[in-house]
C-alpha cells in the first residue's frame, strides 16, 4: 500500500455525521493522514482509523441500572448501596411545586355541568 497523499479519499469515523464516511486528507504526519475533512459535511478531524470515540457513560445512570438489578436479583451491589440521585445543594435549584392544577380541573367540571342542564 502506498503513502497517503494531500487530498487522497480515505474511509474514517465522522464525528459530526456519526458514522464511517467518506473523507479526504488535509495533511500528513510521517507519511500517514493526521487530519481529514468530510467529504458529506465538510468538517475537518483528526483521523480516527476509522474508530468512534469510546461512550460516554454517566456514572449516576450506571449505578442506577446496578441498583435495579440488584433489587431485581435480590441482594444489592456494594457499588449500587450508595443513593443515585444527588439533592441539590442550594433549595432554591430545587424545581419548584406544580401549582394551578386543580382550578382547572374544577373549571372543567363546571362546564360540564353546565353543558348537561
Amino acid at each position: 500500500m502506498r503513502a497517503s497523499r494531500l487530498g487522497d479519499d480515505i474511509d474514517d469515523f465522522c464525528v459530526k455525521c456519526k458514522r464511517v464516511m467518506n473523507h479526504a486528507v488535509v495533511s500528513l504526519l510521517n507519511d500517514g493522514p493526521a487530519k481529514v475533512r468530510c467529504r458529506t459535511c465538510h468538517s475537518d478531524h483528526d483521523f480516527r482509523n476509522e474508530q468512534p470515540p469510546p461512550p460516554k457513560v454517566d456514572p449516576r445512570k450506571a449505578a442506577l441500572f446496578n441498583q435495579v438489578l440488584g433489587n431485581i436479583a435480590g441482594s444489592v451491589p456494594a457499588a449500587a448501596a450508595e443513593p443515585a440521585v444527588v439533592p441539590p445543594a442550594d433549595p432554591a435549584q430545587a424545581d419548584p411545586p406544580v401549582t394551578g392544577a386543580a382550578p382547572v380541573v374544577a373549571a372543567k367540571s363546571k362546564a360540564r355541568k353546565k353543558q348537561s342542564a
